[in-house]
């Protein structure tokens, strides 16, 4: 059954919606929705703009505009986020892989490209950055590790899906699954270790808002005015880098002089911070010699 609605009076019904609360990116929040409800890409509403919906179309478009008016993030009503031109799935056990992210896969591989050696990501969750550098290095391994099982299953289907076959993801807290394997055999060893761990501090008022309110807490906090697992990655990493590896984090735009101060004073050498496309400290990185 036909929907007085077309396309293009559904995307400006919406679009005025979510205007009316404090939405950032009406034009572009409602466009995704419209077009998961019509399952058509993005070029299909310009396209198309008088084509009108069917009643079934309009009802899930609504359906997914209420769940975005509440507050809930476009990726986890759509279930999937792009992240290096990389479609991935998401869902609420995971963060949603976010552009600033981007600038620790970049830093990574301009010390690293080229070279030799296994990678190393720590709190993979959808396996973003992980499977970011898998794409651009094939001929090195990359091991994925998060704490949360649903995280590890969703990475792993993210690689499956996107036929990355050099990256492998694995279950437990930060470097413990290593462990199990070192000691059955040789040590693993990594010349590059990232990760994107918990940097935020408890109390910090951002957690009450925008799209971090529905993502995993245990994903965003840490103790240490949010420094505590960014110091137990670094004192434990000496131990899985090969000689002169790379150890890279993304953290808080206001941590950078903090997290060199850590990675400085544990030994690490060349410790430097980058800054993100919003030009604030983002990825701080250094190299160990063991």
């Amino acid at each position: 059954m036909q929907s007085a609605y077309t396309v293009e009076s559904a995307l400006k019904s919406a679009i005025v919606q979510l205007q009316e609360g404090d939405n950032t990116s009406p034009s572009i929040d409602a466009a995704v929705l419209l077009c998961h409800a019509l399952d058509k890409p993005r070029s299909y509403l310009l396209t198309w703009p008088e084509k009108h919906l069917t009643s079934e179309q309009e009802s899930e478009f609504h359906t997914l505009l209420k769940r975005r008016l509440t507050g809930e993030p476009v990726a986890y009503i759509v279930g999937e986020r792009e992240f290096w031109s990389l479609p991935l799935k998401v869902s609420p056990s995971t963060l949603i892989p976010r552009p600033d992210t981007e600038r620790l896969v970049e830093v990574a591989l301009d010390k690293t490209y080229g070279k030799q050696g296994a990678i190393l990501d720590l709190g993979t969750g959808t396996g973003a950055i992980a499977l970011a550098l898998a794409s651009e290095m094939p001929n090195r391994p990359v091991t994925g590790i998060d704490l949360r099982p649903e995280a590890q299953q969703l990475a792993t289907e993210n690689a499956q899906r996107l036929n990355i076959t050099n990256a492998t993801f694995l279950h437990g807290s930060w470097f413990e699954p290593l462990n199990s394997v070192n000691s059955e055999k040789e040590a693993v060893k990594f010349s590059l270790i990232v990760s994107n761990p918990p940097y935020i501090e408890k109390n910090d008022p951002h957690l009450s808002q925008g799209d971090v309110r529905f993502e995993p807490i245990t994903a965003l906090v840490a103790e240490e005015k949010g420094l505590a697992d960014i110091r137990y990655i670094s004192e434990n990493a000496r131990g899985f880098l090969e000689n002169e590896g790379w150890l890279a984090f993304e953290h808080g735009y206001d941590q950078g002089l903090a997290v060199r101060e850590i990675m400085q004073q544990l030994g690490y050498l060349d410790v430097v911070t980058e800054k993100d496309y919003g030009g604030n400290d983002r990825v701080t990185l250094g190299r160990y010699c063991s």
